[in-house]
């Protein structure tokens, strides 16, 4: 489970109260320190005084026993409390025979025993013989420690105050101080959904300028960026479109060859045929109906060489192996000096219309590319239906690509996008021995079907 995370001013706030109450504990360890010493000099001081007041009465009541010990007691009754010490009188026996008086000074108040221990000097308790009585001197430093004691929690209570104070001062500068993270945090939070429409402003310190400054300049990169790519959508859109009406084009235009002009050209390949069966008694005629005949097989063998060029047979029939074969035939006829390998597997299953047109316009442009750069003398041409998909090798031992080739080369790009468009595989490699290997892989059935000719000359007709 993800641990609940605390806010920046929160974290500044605990540091800030941390440090505050280690100086307070700091502090209160310094005055305790001195403040305990201050109370056993006080005590120390007190009991010296009244130790030497003491002996003075006993030596006065030692020499004179009849009356001294009387005296004693009426000196020390008259004196009452001494300060800081409390003053017994003892019998021989052990008996008490006087006590001094308590304190008048906050009469029953005393500091916590823990704290008496704590600041109560250990001063020892001194004894005075005098003659029949014994005097017993205890310091007493309970006075003291309780001025002690008030002034400390006085001095607490006048701590906590200000830190509190401290604290509420602390936690409104710090509000102020962050608040331009709530705002820096608002615009990252827009461009996370993908909306850079927000520029922060300067902040007049250094660490949030440079901030602000950065994420400027990077959702100006980011929309131009995006608007980037949105006309590069739109142009592949078009070219797109573009490409389909030319197929539909071909289509149109290969259609009318063959219902046409096809049919034009049998009927006068039947009218001269007819004209040649009956004019062998004309010879002049029946040589010219020859020639006829010539022509329109030459004219039929050019129409169906135009026909496989405009439309491959096979594109839409699930026949693209033979359509493939076919048009190898048909390129090693008009480059006899190249000599071409041609290979297809039979096909699995039938193909659509769009990856059997984009097989073949792969290949054509493989060859044409032959044709025209690689000056090679061998290409081969290899044709694979695997598991998921189709596989076009073309492999010439001409001089290959150039490491650097030329922005100029539409062909390579055009077919880099037909593969694109239906989410297949395409790649050139140049052998360090010469020549060049385009290898297309096209998955089939294609993941998503793309418009054909028909569907796209539906929509806008």
């Amino acid at each position: 489970m993800r641990a609940r995370s605390t806010t920046l001013g929160t974290r500044v706030g605990l540091v800030l109260g941390a440090t505050l109450a280690l100086l307070l504990l700091v502090g209160a360890g310094w005055w305790v320190r001195e403040t305990r010493k201050s109370i056993h000099e006080e005590v120390l001081a007190a009991s010296h005084v009244a130790q030497q007041w003491v002996a003075v009465l006993v030596s006065e009541t030692l020499r004179d026993r009849a009356d001294g010990p009387e005296r004693l007691m009426a000196h020390l009754r008259a004196v009452g409390r001494l300060r800081a010490n409390q003053l017994e009188v003892h019998a021989p026996d052990g008996a008490r025979l006087y006590v001094s008086p308590e304190s008048t000074y906050k009469p029953g108040r005393f500091a916590p025993d823990w704290f008496a221990e704590r600041m109560t000097p250990a001063l020892p308790v001194r004894h005075f013989d005098a003659g029949d009585r014994q005097i017993v001197l205890r310091p007493d430093a309970s006075r003291a420690v309780l001025d002690a004691w008030d002034d400390l929690t006085a001095g607490l209570g006048s701590a906590f105050a200000l830190l509190l104070v401290v604290a509420l001062a602390a936690r409104f500068a710090l509000h102020r101080a962050l608040a331009p993270l709530a705002q820096i945090d608002a615009a990252l939070a827009r461009g996370a959904d993908g909306r850079f429409d927000v520029r922060l402003p300067g902040y007049r310190v250094a660490e949030l300028d440079r901030l602000a400054a950065s994420y400027n300049r990077l959702a100006d990169t980011l929309d131009d960026t995006r608007a980037h790519n949105l006309r590069l959508e739109e142009d592949q859109a078009f070219a797109r479109a573009v490409q389909a009406r030319l197929e539909e084009e071909r289509r149109v235009i290969a259609r009318e060859l063959h219902d046409e002009l096809g049919q034009a050209i049998t009927a006068v390949r039947a009218i001269s045929g007819a004209i040649l069966q009956r004019s062998d008694d004309h010879p002049q005629l029946h040589g010219s109906a020859q020639a006829i005949l010539a022509m329109t097989g030459q004219m039929q063998d050019g129409v169906r060489t135009i026909l496989q060029r405009l439309r491959p047979a096979g594109a839409d029939t699930g026949q693209l192996d033979r359509a493939v074969a076919d048009y190898c035939r048909l390129w090693s006829g008009h480059h006899p000096d190249i000599r071409v390998d041609c290979r297809t597997a039979p096909a699995s299953a039938p193909t659509g219309e769009a990856l059997g047109l984009t097989v073949l316009r792969l290949l054509q442009e493989s060859l044409t590319n032959v044709a025209r750069h690689s000056g090679a003398t061998h290409v081969e041409v290899q044709l694979d239906f695997q598991p998921g998909a189709v596989a076009l090798e073309v492999r010439d031992n001409g001089r290959g690509l150039p490491p650097d080739p030329r922005p100029g080369r539409y062909g390579l790009t055009g077919m880099r996008e037909r593969v694109a468009e239906l989410h297949g595989e395409l790649a050139f490699d140049t052998s360090p021995g010469g020549g060049l290997r385009i290898s297309a892989r096209l998955p089939h059935p294609i993941p998503n079907e793309i418009p054909t000719e028909e569907s796209f000359h539906g929509q806008h007709s």
